[in-house]
């Protein structure tokens, strides 16, 4: 499947140090200097420099493994959530309106005591239906429906845009089917790996004790799971090979796949997943789809029946009583993150509804929160960053005139998407029933699959969105060669309807930056102006882009992250052009307006300082050390530590602005930082 590069989906930071702040007796909105560590000098840790005071004012809750100013920003946007929920709650609404169903939603999901009478009772019925399997060819019919509700079984499959014919959805399958993330933690063998996978086997035995299977059976089916998922793992391409889309793209007719994949009772498979009578279709990742029918042809009934049984009970942990709850977060909360307590059942239940129902809380939420200046602002700021982005490609020494007409090309049919979509999505099939909060989950889960099984073979509709309003993210799509900054991220320390032209460059203009280049990153740049994968650089201009990014992958795979182990330049090459390209971008813009001609300080700090400042502000935040670990691993994002101490070091502007010199630690010379957009 195609990626869509978002800016944060995963935020993450560096330990607290100990510091002291400094403190303006008159605040300039967006730029609170007892954030600052001013004892730390800006060449040696940017990071700490900027942000070191927020680090100190704010130690990580124990329900969090790492927190940081977005996840600030997202507790502020659930508390209004849940303002707006509880009003629909304080009156009767018509039945199979949007509003009672988010209500009613809402209100399943907090009624602890219900959930703990209910116990496993809400799965049953699908386990049994797993446990009446009598054949290969039932297993073969179950694999599809439960991959409608629960995480992939075996191998995923997906309706989206075709790579190489972006105006049209055809069928992917992918690797898929492990439940700890990555194929790293089911294969190495040092004693972090080796102790997850002990705790791993404990979380099923629990849950499947929870779920009614006695002891014996239990240890037996957390020990089938187990080495099915392993075998799965071994199949598995590594996250870097995902990154590359020419890797992940080969598309062939059904009646060649028992020959280009495996053998296997297709046409019983895709009829069981709606998409009978399909002539094609993308099989991203073959090697692992093939391990995964050999797994299911090669183990027994029962062991197939315990893993997909494993799919149900972990897909529906979240959503029934306290002890499966409980039994989750102590291994994806505590032992693989470093959580220390189980965040608020409020704040579990509101992204459930917004998962389940995002569009219609965003409506909601916009009418509420959501100014229309402040997309009249944000249009005006894309502008300003389009045209930026562009006269900085005509300036490219390396890059030639051919390669720069296409890019200038794909630049100016970028669609922008501000706040909220045009149409909202209509609900109305969507029934939310007094029966259990988990059969509810089920139904969105399948409401949502079956929107995407009937845009199978259709046009791909370019007017929808893949987050919700009150989001706190942004996002590009190659395949629409769309960027979209929804509302939730238009908000303090991002967005500043009052603030000045630095704190606003420095903080969204760096994000819409941001998205711009993932335009023209190392697996953007091979998606033309239409969004298909082709070919439209020249192959010297190609050769001298991988040769700059190169620069970016060494310098970020000799930082060390904690203790030995360390960052993934190739894993985060993507969203660390992105970062660097974003401040490049943005700053060129910021230098055309009034306030960076007149070069004026505020409250100490010139234009230039406040605009870094600014972008150091978005990153803010303290990590544990088990989820530093998990985020090198799992997530395409660096550190937040590193998205500016490793970044801002590669940006000429900076060192202007902080009078950085060669004795400073983080000082680069010009010739070794990285110069691509």
């Amino acid at each position: 499947m195609k990626a869509i590069f978002y800016l944060v989906t995963i935020v993450s930071a560096m330990t607290m140090i100990s510091c002291t702040q400094q403190k303006s007796a008159q605040q300039p909105e967006g730029l609170d200097l007892s954030f600052m560590d001013t004892t730390a000098a800006p060449g040696e840790s940017f990071y700490q420099y900027a942000t070191g005071g927020w680090q100190q004012i704010n130690p990580i809750p124990d329900e969090y493994a790492r927190y940081g100013s977005f996840d600030k920003l997202r507790e502020e946007n659930q508390q209004q959530i849940q303002s707006l929920i509880e009003a629909l709650g304080s009156e009767e609404h018509p039945a199979g309106s949007n509003a009672q169903k988010v209500g009613d939603l809402y209100r399943m999901g907090i009624d602890s005591v219900r959930l703990n009478e209910q116990g496993a009772e809400p799965i049953l019925p699908q386990l049994e239906a797993i446990a009446a399997a009598k054949d290969k060819e039932d297993v073969i019919r179950l694999t599809a429906q439960v991959s409608r509700f629960a995480g992939n079984p075996f191998f995923g499959f997906a309706v989206g845009p075709d790579d190489k014919n972006s105006s049209m959805n055809i069928v992917h399958l992918y690797q898929s089917g492990i439940g700890m993330g990555d194929r790293d933690y089911y294969l190495l063998e040092d004693d972090h790996s080796k102790s997850l996978r002990e705790a791993y086997v404990k979380l099923m035995e629990t849950q499947f004790r929870n779920a009614g299977y006695d002891e014996a059976q239990a240890a037996q089916a957390a020990a089938n799971v187990m080495r099915i998922e392993t075998a799965l793992a071994k199949a598995h391409i590594t996250r870097e090979m995902r990154r590359i889309p020419e890797l992940n793209y080969h598309k062939m007719k059904v009646e060649d796949l028992p020959a280009a994949v495996a053998p296997f009772n297709w046409d019983l498979y895709f009829s069981e997943v709606g998409a009978s009578g399909l002539d094609s279709l993308n099989v991203s990742h073959p090697e692992p789809v093939k391990a995964a029918i050999a797994i299911i042809e090669q183990e027994p009934l029962a062991s197939l029946q315990d893993y997909l049984s494993w799919k149900v009970i972990n897909s529906a942990a979240g959503y029934l009583s306290d002890a499966f709850v409980e039994a989750n977060f102590e291994f994806y909360g505590k032992t693989l993150s470093g959580s220390k307590e189980l965040r608020p059942r409020w704040r579990r239940t509101i992204d459930a509804v917004n998962g389940a129902l995002g569009e219609a809380v965003g409506q909601l939420y916009v009418e509420q929160y959501f100014p229309p200046q402040a997309k009249e602002r944000m249009l005006t700021l894309v502008d300003n960053l389009s045209i930026a982005l562009g006269e900085r490609i005509s300036q490219l020494e390396w890059m030639s005139d051919e390669t720069k007409a296409k890019a200038h090309e794909k630049l100016a049919t970028f669609t922008v998407k501000i706040g909220y979509p045009d149409k909202w999505k209509d609900y109305t099939t969507l029934e939310v029933q007094d029966d259990s909060y988990w059969q509810n989950m089920v139904r969105a889960s399948e409401f949502e699959y079956a929107e995407m099984i009937s845009e199978l073979g259709q046009p791909v509709d370019k007017s929808k969105w893949f987050m919700s309003p009150q989001t706190v993210n942004a996002y590009y799509n190659p395949s629409s060669n769309e960027i979209c900054f929804p509302a939730g991220i238009l908000q303090p320390p991002f967005f500043y309807m009052d603030g000045d032209d630095a704190i606003n460059y420095g903080g969204i203009g760096v994000v819409i930056g941001h998205e711009m280049t993932h335009g023209f990153d190392d697996q953007g740049r091979k998606f033309d102006k239409e969004g298909n994968l082709a070919e439209w650089w020249t192959a010297d201009d190609a050769a001298r882009f991988d040769e700059r990014a190169r620069v970016l992958v060494d310098h970020f795979d000799a930082i060390t992250v904690l203790d030995t182990v360390r960052a993934n330049g190739t894993f985060t090459l993507g969203e660390n052009i992105a970062d660097q390209g974003g401040m490049q971008v943005s700053y060129h813009a910021f230098m055309k307006t009034d306030q960076a001609a007149a070069g004026e300080a505020i409250d100490g700090f010139t234009p230039a300082q406040r605009f870094f400042l600014s972008y150091a502000a978005l990153w803010a935040g303290n990590v544990r050390d088990a989820e530093i670990l998990r985020l090198t691993k799992i997530d395409p994002h660096s550190l937040g530590r590193w998205r500016v101490d490793g970044a801002v070091p590669h940006v000429d502007a900076w060192y202007d602005a902080f009078n950085i010199t060669s004795s400073d630690p983080l000082w680069l010379p010009k010739e070794k930082r990285a110069s691509i957009w």
